[in-house]
C-alpha cells in the first residue's frame, strides 16, 4: 500500500503538527486500549516508517499505554496523534513503524484503511454501522421519525404513547 506523498496533520488546537511520507499500511484497530484512547468503537490509523515521520512543530506529551507502546498527544487539547512501540524491528519491515491516528490528517481522504485488526475485540454493533441511516450534517431527525436500522422494526408508539425503536 506504499504511497509516496507528503501527509500533514496535527491536533485539534494546532499546537502540535506532524509530517509523514510513504504510508506503509492503514486500518482500524478494535482493541480495548484503542477504543478507550479514542473514545470510539475503533481507531483508524496509518503506519509510516520511523524515518518518514517527524513532528513539525510543538511538543507532544507521552503516555505509556501498554508495556511496549507509547502514545503521543497534545497536552493543550488532548488529541491523540501517534504512537510508537519499543519492540525489536520486524525483519520483514526493516524499520520501526509510527502508528498515526488517521483522523488527525489535514486530508484524511488521502489514506484509506485496508484492514481491521483485533477484530476479536470489536463491539458487536459495529458490524451494523454501514446499515444505519445517514445524515449529511449535524442536524438529525427525531429518533421516532427515522428509518429503522436493518433488521430492526420501527414502532411509532408504545402503550404509554411515547415513540420507540423496537
Amino acid at each position: 500500500m506504499t504511497k509516496t506523498s507528503t501527509y500533514q496533520g496535527g491536533c485539534f488546537c494546532g499546537a502540535v503538527r506532524y509530517a509523514a511520507q510513504e504510508v506503509f499500511d492503514a486500518g482500524y484497530c478494535h482493541c480495548t486500549v484503542c477504543r478507550r484512547i479514542s473514545g470510539a468503537p475503533a481507531a483508524a490509523w496509518f503506519n509510516v516508517r520511523e524515518e518518514h515521520f517527524r513532528v513539525a512543530s510543538g511538543k507532544p506529551a507521552a503516555l505509556q499505554s501498554s508495556e511496549h507502546f507509547v502514545r503521543y498527544f497534545c497536552a493543550a487539547c488532548g488529541t491523540h496523534l501517534f504512537g510508537r512501540d519499543d519492540l525489536p524491528i520486524p525483519a520483514t519491515v526493516g524499520s520501526r513503524l509510527v502508528s498515526v491516528m488517521l483522523g488527525t490528517l489535514d486530508d484524511p481522504e488521502t489514506v484509506e484503511p485496508q484492514i481491521h485488526q483485533w477484530w476479536s475485540d470489536h463491539v458487536s454493533w459495529y458490524e451494523n454501522a454501514a446499515d444505519l441511516q445517514k445524515f449529511n450534517t449535524g442536524t438529525i431527525s427525531h429518533p421516532a421519525k427515522r428509518k429503522p436500522a436493518k433488521g430492526k422494526s420501527l414502532e411509532l408508539e408504545q402503550a404509554d404513547g411515547k415513540p420507540s425503536i423496537g
